[in-house]
C-alpha cells in the first residue's frame, strides 16, 4: 500500500512539473516590432507568451520573475508568415518524365515532412496547400496537428478539380496508357453533377478548401495558357457546393476570361491571375475577391526547367506569361484590390518562398504592404484572423525575427533567423 502511495505521489509530482514547464511564461524582448495591423514599426516591445498563445504585448509590460527570456533586442520581430499557394507534398526532380512515370504518392509522403520543416524554418508558420495527390496533404496536416511532424499550420485542398483534357488532367500522352486510378482520385470531373460530386468527395476525405482549374495553365501540355476550361455553370456549381459544406474556393486562373468567370462564380481567391484587365480588377473589387499572385515562380521555371527536360511547349508558355505577370500585379496594387501572399512553392524548392517579396516590391507594393499580404491579409483569406496574422493578445504565438529592418530591405525576409510557432522555438540564430 505504501509503495502504491509513493508511486502515486511521484507520478503526481511529475505531472505537476510537466504542467508547470508547459505553462511557464516566455518573454520576448523585441528591439524592433512590425505592427502589421497598424502598419507601423515600434521599438522596444515585450511579448509575453504562455503555452501556445500571446498573453500580452506592449512597451511597458512587466516580465514575471520566473519567465524565460528570449532576447531579440538586436532584431526585427514580426508575425509568422503565411503562404496561400503551395504544393507542400512535392518538388520537381531533375527529369520531367521520371517525375510523372516513376514517382508515386508514397514518394511524396516520404519527402513531405522534409519540405514542411524547411518551410517552417524559412519563417512560414502557416500555409495553404492547393493541390496534392493521394491525400498526402491531409495526412501531413494531421501529423503536424498531432505533433508527430514538424511543420507549419496547414489548410489543404486535396485533389485539384479539373475538366477532361484540362490543366488538371494528364495531357500529351497516348490514350492507351492506363494508370488504373479510381475516377475520383484523379480530380477530373465534368458537368454540373460531376463537379458537385467531386467537391463532396474531396471534402469527405479531408479538404479544408476547394481548388479548381478555371483556366489552362503553364506546366501542362494543353495548347493554351489561359483559356477557360469549365463553363460558367460548372464553376457556379463548384462554388455553390463548396459553400454548402462550409468551404471556401480558390481558382487556378491565368487568362482574363477565366478570371472573370471565376470571380462571378464567387471564388474567395484567384490564383496566379496573370492576365488581369480593368474589368477583372473591378469585378474583384466588387466581390471582395482576393488576388493570390505567383510572380517569382515564373522566373524560376524559365531559368531552371529546361535543365529538367520539360517539353518546349511548356517552356514557351512560361516565357510568354512571365513578362505580363508583373504588369498585372502593378495594376492590382494601384487599384487597391486585396492581395494575399502566394508563391506556388513546390514548383520551386520549398523554403525559397520569401523570394516572392522582392518581386512584389519591384512591381509596386511598399515593403509594409508586401508583409501585410503575408500576414493580416493572408489570415483573412484563410478565415483564421482570430488566431494568426498579427502579434496580438489571444492569438497563437507564431513569431519570427530577422537581423536588420525588412522595411528598408525586403530581401532580409529570405534569411529568417528566429522562428516560433505556437510558443515553441524551432530556430534561433540571433546572437
Amino acid at each position: 500500500m505504501k509503495k502504491t502511495l509513493l508511486l502515486y505521489v511521484i507520478v503526481s509530482l511529475a505531472f505537476i512539473g510537466l504542467a508547470s514547464a508547459q505553462s511557464k511564461v516566455k518573454a520576448i524582448k523585441a528591439g524592433s516590432f512590425i505592427d502589421v495591423t497598424s502598419g507601423t514599426l515600434l521599438k522596444n516591445q515585450i511579448i509575453l507568451i504562455q503555452n501556445d498563445s500571446i498573453i500580452a504585448v506592449g512597451s511597458s509590460i512587466t516580465i514575471p520573475k520566473d519567465a524565460e527570456i528570449i532576447d531579440l533586442s538586436n532584431a526585427t520581430v514580426l508575425p509568422g508568415l503565411i503562404d496561400c499557394h503551395t504544393h507542400i507534398t512535392s518538388e520537381p526532380g531533375n527529369d520531367y518524365y521520371a517525375d510523372i512515370f516513376r514517382k508515386t504518392a508514397v514518394d511524396n509522403a516520404i519527402m513531405a515532412p522534409t519540405y514542411a520543416r524547411r518551410t517552417l524554418e524559412a519563417g512560414f508558420t502557416t500555409i495553404r496547400d492547393v493541390g496534392a495527390g493521394g491525400f498526402v496533404d491531409v495526412a501531413l496536416r494531421n501529423a503536424i496537428n498531432s505533433g508527430d511532424v514538424v511543420g507549419p499550420r496547414l489548410q489543404v485542398a486535396t485533389l485539384f478539380i479539373g475538366s477532361t483534357g484540362s490543366h488538371g488532367d494528364m495531357n500529351g500522352f497516348s490514350p492507351y496508357l492506363d494508370f488504373n486510378m479510381p475516377a475520383h482520385m484523379s480530380g477530373v470531373a465534368d458537368g454540373i453533377e460531376g463537379v458537385r460530386e467531386q467537391v463532396r468527395y474531396n471534402i469527405k476525405y479531408g479538404a479544408d478548401v476547394i481548388k479548381f482549374g478555371a483556366s489552362a495553365g503553364v506546366l501542362s501540355e494543353e495548347e493554351s495558357v489561359g483559356a477557360p476550361q469549365y463553363s460558367q455553370e460548372e464553376m457556379n456549381a463548384i462554388v455553390d457546393e463548396a459553400k454548402r459544406w462550409g468551404r471556401k474556393t480558390c481558382a487556378h486562373a491565368h487568362g482574363t476570361e477565366a478570371i472573370k468567370m471565376a470571380v462571378k462564380a464567387g471564388v474567395a481567391s484567384v490564383e496566379h491571375g496573370s492576365l488581369l484587365d480593368d474589368e477583372c480588377i473591378e469585378l474583384m473589387k466588387q466581390k471582395g475577391t482576393y488576388y493570390d499572385p505567383t510572380i517569382f515562380v515564373g522566373h524560376y521555371v524559365v531559368e531552371e526547367f529546361a535543365k529538367k527536360g520539360y517539353p518546349e511547349k511548356i517552356l514557351n508558355k512560361a516565357r510568354m506569361i512571365v513578362p505580363v505577370v508583373g504588369l498585372s500585379f502593378s495594376k492590382a496594387v494601384k487599384a487597391g484590390i486585396k492581395i494575399a501572399f502566394g508563391t506556388d512553392a513546390g514548383v520551386f524548392p520549398h523554403g525559397l518562398n520569401a523570394k516572392q517579396f522582392a518581386y512584389m516590391v519591384q512591381f509596386g507594393q511598399t515593403p509594409m504592404q508586401a508583409i501585410q499580404s503575408a500576414t493580416v491579409l493572408a489570415a483573412e483569406l484563410l478565415g483564421w484572423s482570430k488566431k494568426i496574422g498579427s502579434i496580438e493578445k489571444g492569438k497563437y504565438a507564431d513569431i519570427i525575427a530577422v537581423v536588420g529592418n525588412p522595411l528598408n530591405n525586403i530581401t532580409l525576409l529570405e534569411t529568417v533567423s528566429f522562428v516560433m510557432k505556437g510558443g515553441v522555438v524551432y530556430k534561433n540564430e540571433i546572437k
